[in-house]
């Protein structure tokens, strides 16, 4: 059974009566409608694979306001544009979605396509944003969500990235209550995604902050993997007793997903060489900075799939309709699809997207289509595709 979010629901009911400003916890008036696409270019997939460039209006439902339904099988379609690097996807009970925006700490709402529904900027939650890779990153939504309305989010203030309880009311943002802080901060690696696993509880991936001492002490919250009760403390069961830590020896964890046996994934960050998909149990190492990918070494955990950092820097991952696990690729513009085995081996992985879209921050399957996150520091985009441009079935 998921463990009660009762505690941070009194704690949070104070808070429930604004939305924020940006960087402090005032209220704001409601948040008014998006304006509509930019007219830069979209790409969309031709009968060959190739890119094919088309005004970004000019698909259907291709705005930022109010998407139409897209079909299926039918052409890529733009859900918001014109967004500042977005970061995670978060779907909600009924269907609409937010969406993190890193550089200026706005959470988006987006309405079920085809509800005709107009996007918003739901609040701003007060993060500290400086050169590099830190701001507001991951988002997560619990699966009691309808009877308590809170979502999670993982953000950077000016001495650590912390984990805040965000109440729900009406499409608009309360006020956050830290649940944990004190995950170190840095220029980069900066780690950032949350997931509620099927156990109820709720898991982090953090960065080593650039300090890769910290990935193998396990004083540090850098660096790791980390299990948490709604309400920030340790989960029961965690491996080195009263700690949050699950795993450790990462460099920067920015994917986490589980597949239909309940095993964790997670993508890894490679420093030059590799970068890594890796099954994730409990206390064990996964080698950073002593190794990075597969190493042969007995003392720490080798990647079930590594790939060289050019071809993947890979940060958000799901798993598809057909149990693969697929990772948005940055560095490497592509999204990946990954065959994994019930012995916890994977098939060989195949390259989809290659260069369409740029660089791929997150990816969500969402009735019967595949959501991406471009992240191009430009016009970035929502972006709704057929199953068939990422190869799953």
């Amino acid at each position: 059974m998921p463990p009660s979010r009762l505690v941070v629901a009194r704690a949070l009911a104070v808070g429930l009566v604004g939305v924020l400003a940006t960087g402090a916890c005032t209220s704001s008036p409601t948040p008014a409608p998006l304006a509509g696409t930019s007219g830069t270019a979209a790409a969309t997939t031709g009968p060959s694979g190739s890119a094919t460039p088309t005004a970004a209006g000019s698909s259907p439902g291709a705005t930022s306001g109010s998407p139409a339904t897209p079909d299926a099988a039918g052409p890529p379609v733009a859900l918001l544009s014109g967004l500042d690097v977005p970061w995670s996807i978060a779907v909600l009970p009924d269907g609409s979605s937010l969406v993190s925006v890193r550089n200026t700490g706005e959470v988006r709402h987006v309405p079920k396509p085809g509800s005709g529904g107009q996007a918003t900027v739901a609040g701003t939650l007060p993060i500290t944003r400086t050169a590099g890779e830190g701001g507001l990153l991951g988002l997560a939504v619990p699966e009691d969500f309808e009877a308590n309305p809170v979502f999670y989010a993982y953000y950077s203030t000016e001495s650590d990235n912390r984990i805040a309880a965000v109440p729900w009311r009406d499409g608009t943002l309360g006020e956050p209550q830290v649940i944990l802080d004190g995950i170190p901060m840095g220029r980069n690696h900066n780690g950032g995604r949350i997931a509620f696993g099927p156990d109820g509880y709720l898991y982090a991936g953090t960065g080593d902050a650039g300090a890769t001492s910290l990935s193998q002490n396990l004083g540090s919250l850098g660096g790791k993997i980390l299990r948490i009760t709604p309400e920030g403390k340790a989960a029961p069961g965690n491996p080195f007793g009263g700690s949050p830590i699950w795993s450790y020896g990462h460099r920067n964890v920015q994917g986490l997903a589980w597949d239909s046996q309940k095993r964790l994934w997670a993508s890894e960050f490679g420093a030059n060489t590799w970068d890594e998909l890796n099954l994730i149990k409990p206390g064990d190492n996964y080698g950073w900075p002593e190794v990075e990918g597969v190493a042969e070494n007995p003392d720490f955990v080798d990647p079930v799939v590594q790939w060289p950092t050019s071809e993947a820097s890979p940060s958000g991952i799901t798993v598809g309709p057909d149990g693969a696990v697929y990772l948005a690729a940055l560095r490497g513009q592509s999204v990946w699809r990954v065959p994994v085995k019930a012995d916890g081996t994977a098939g060989t992985p195949t390259r989809h997207l290659e260069g369409i879209y740029g660089r791929v921050r997150d990816i969500r399957f969402v009735d019967g289509r595949a959501w991406i996150l471009t992240n191009n520091g430009s016009d970035d985009r929502l972006m709704s595709l057929p199953l068939s441009d990422v190869g799953a079935t």
